[in-house]
């Protein structure tokens, strides 16, 4: 299947007057598929699964930035963080630990975003606000010095009413500003996808994941 040159052309025309990165998100799409867009000037994939990401990170160039955006076991982070250059979803302070430990031993610096659970649907993973706290205020007692958390990134309800889609982003975007106040590196909020991303970038996101508008419908 080819890429949608002309979907992708008019979301990078959307997402420049904004100043937001689009992560093309390529999880069960081709190498071919990928090159086709990486030939189109983008750089920044995402991926779910690990295996998958590993096998197509070994054909495809060097210079893609790959943001792992699934869930992430702790047992596989080894797999991912000699090259990837951002985890999007940490859940979990252990999460985060390892990725620390991992990246250690890789010789990396890996950036992180922390996930929070802004949806309804209990399938979905991420900190809720209680817990999103307790992490941050616990990052300056732990000596992470190869995991750096760069801001937050949450998924809203998979919903056709907009508004309660508006409602979980601007939800995310004053959690994001509260703990951006006081930590500067908080200088990323990823949120939106395909069907959602016009009102995540009017909400404030600065990083948006879109995979079939892109690439088209999964099978």
């Amino acid at each position: 299947m080819a890429v949608n040159k002309q979907a992708y052309e008019q979301i990078i025309t959307d997402l420049g007057s904004h100043h937001v990165t689009l992560v093309a998100v390529s999880k069960t799409k081709s190498v071919e598929e990928i090159k086709q867009l990486y030939d189109l000037g983008q750089r920044d994939f995402g991926e779910n699964y690990v295996q998958e990401l590993v096998a197509k990170r070994s054909t495809l160039p060097a210079d893609i930035r790959w943001h792992f955006i699934g869930h992430l076991q702790t047992n596989k982070v080894k797999q991912i963080t000699p090259f990837v250059a951002l985890v999007q979803s940490v859940d979990s302070l252990k999460l985060l630990q390892e990725i620390d430990k991992q990246a250690k031993k890789a010789g990396m610096e890996v950036d992180c975003l922390l996930q929070v659970h802004i949806a309804q649907e209990e399938t979905k993973f991420g900190f809720s606000e209680n817990e999103l706290e307790q992490v941050i205020t616990t990052l300056d007692e732990l000596p992470l010095k190869h995991a750096h958390v760069k801001g937050l990134m949450g998924m809203a309800s998979l919903t056709d009413d907009m508004n309660k889609v508006r409602s979980e982003f601007r939800y995310l975007k004053s959690l994001f500003d509260t703990f951006s106040s006081h930590r500067t590196e908080f200088s990323t909020l990823s949120m939106g996808m395909s069907s959602d991303y016009s009102v995540a970038i009017e909400e404030g996101s600065t990083m948006v994941r879109i995979g079939s508008l892109i690439f088209g419908a999964r099978t």
